[in-house]
């Protein structure tokens, strides 16, 4: 349909537009709605995809699809049980559906699920082989059970077959984080910012790197494009209050743990850091106050 083309080509609002007017000449078309649903989605409208779902599996109740793109809304609403209980009926309708694999597996990593991501990327590599994005989610699940070979492989697997993914770079670069390759670290997360150079996170975890091989200046800099990305990014602060510590610039480190503990005031990390700045600038007073006498 015109819709969907306009959908695929990124034109929401075009499509919105198309799906309204087939629903208002033919209020049981069960595909417009599905298709209204899809451009809301992607409009980030997900509360209003999930109304379009309803409705349209109310018209057409096996429509495998459709469960998948609602289980899809309701994951971007953070239900990710009420989102697998739709993949699995897709998956009732139609085995062979590999996004709706490659979904509940998601949905399945925001509950801790490391075996059942591993199960559902499994079922998905099966279908495709070339699913570059189930080799990267697999070896986050791996990752999370312990299992780094696995990991490193199934990153890399995920890179030869799609060298431009950024975030196959960046989950790479996290393992070797985990194992202390901070220079390997570094490289990947150098790639995965030239990839996706807007993502604030990536500076963010590149600083934590530098933070480890002793590099603050780096790490101030990094949190600062982070920050400037995100001005609400209250780990970014942390980090930056830590290496602004490690630079001796006791005040601008005071500034910036006060800063993160305002956007987010459950970082205990940041408290205990702030703690310790308090009690070294005491000292430190207090050793001053000793001299002049």
């Amino acid at each position: 349909s015109r819709g969907l083309a306009k959908s695929k080509t990124g034109d929401m609002q075009g499509a919105l537009s198309d799906y309204d007017k087939a629903i208002e000449l033919n209020s049981g078309f069960a595909e417009a709605y599905n298709g209204r649903g899809i451009a809301k989605s992607g409009s980030g409208d997900a509360r209003g995809a999930l109304v379009d779902f309803n409705k349209s599996l109310e018209l057409s109740p096996k429509d495998a699809s459709t469960y998948n793109n609602r289980g899809l809304a309701k994951s971007r609403l953070n239900d990710f049980r009420g989102a697998i209980t739709d993949f699995n009926r897709a998956l009732e309708l139609n085995s062979e559906l590999t996004e709706a694999y490659y979904n509940r597996g998601y949905a399945k990593s925001k509950l801790g699920d490391n075996q059942g991501v591993i199960d559902d990327c499994n079922k998905v590599i099966a279908l495709d082989p070339n699913y570059a994005m189930a080799y990267n989610n697999r070896g986050s699940a791996k990752l999370g059970l312990g299992d780094l070979q696995g990991a490193f492989a199934d990153y890399n697997k995920a890179i030869a077959l799609k060298p431009e993914n950024a975030m196959a770079y960046f989950n790479r670069g996290g393992a070797k984080y985990k194992t202390r390759d901070y220079p390997g670290a570094i490289v990947d997360y150098n790639k995965a910012i030239e990839l996706s150079p807007k993502m604030a996170e990536l500076y963010y975890r590149r600083g934590i790197v530098k933070m480890f091989m002793h590099d603050y200046k780096g790490t101030i800099a990094d949190n600062d494009k982070a920050i400037e990305l995100n001005p609400f990014y209250a780990e970014a602060f942390g980090s930056r209050g830590s290496a602004k510590s490690g630079t001796k610039d006791y005040k601008g480190a005071l500034t910036d743990f006060n800063k993160s503990i305002e956007l987010n005031p459950l970082l205990a990390e940041v408290y205990g850091n702030r703690g310790s700045l308090k009690s070294d600038l005491h000292e430190i007073g207090r050793a001053s106050c000793r001299e002049r006498v």
